[in-house]
């Protein structure tokens, strides 16, 4: 079995949101991340993404699909104390409710930037080439999900994820960050 240390700097500013809560911008880097939002002493985590792009361009993706009424909005003082409670579910449901949508977007979109100005982001830089990035969002989702509240009930539901084949050896990951990161344990089976 193969062991790899993950090392995970951070907490960095969403995009354009470095002034309102002092965090530093994202790195132009590329690799796998954590949005976490401030719970306890540490960071409780929403969600684990990929890029093999710089995850600041992929985050101006999310902006935009964000703005765009396409993802879930949180109400971010309930999930500040590990409640889930949605002001606008995105997804398929926003697709269908266009209308829905364009009625209560002022105060959606209210909701958007206080979520975005409130994420922490974590970034571990991880190979472009390989299927690891994959494996490591899909373990950590997956290791969420599997949680008791409030770890497994803040995180989407659904996400597209790509775990290890049954034909791909097992890797082991060690992860290391300076903060509290609840829901990631020290070691991950990837």
């Amino acid at each position: 079995m193969v062991h790899n240390e993950i090392t995970w700097s951070g907490p960095f500013a969403w995009p354009s949101f470095e002034n309102s809560n002092k965090l530093n911008s994202l790195p132009q880097t590329h690799g796998v991340y954590l949005q976490t939002f401030e719970y306890e002493t540490g960071y409780l985590i929403y969600a684990a993404g990929i890029t093999r792009r710089t995850i600041a361009a992929r985050f101006k993706e999310h902006t935009k699909k964000y703005l765009d009424g396409d993802y879930n909005v949180l109400d971010v003082n309930a999930v500040k104390k590990g409640i889930r409670k949605e002001i606008w579910h995105g997804w398929d449901y926003a697709r269908k409710h266009r209308k829905e949508f364009q009625g209560k977007k002022a105060r959606i979109l209210r909701a958007v930037q206080k979520q975005l100005a409130a994420f922490c982001i974590f970034i571990a830089e991880t190979s472009e080439k390989s299927r690891f990035p994959e494996r490591l969002e899909a373990a950590i989702m997956n290791s969420l999900y599997k949680q008791i509240p409030p770890l497994c009930t803040i995180p989407d539901q659904g996400m597209f994820l790509a775990p290890r084949r049954d034909s791909e050896d097992p890797i082991v990951v060690r992860n290391i960050c300076q903060h509290t990161l609840y829901g990631l344990s020290e070691f991950l089976e990837i």
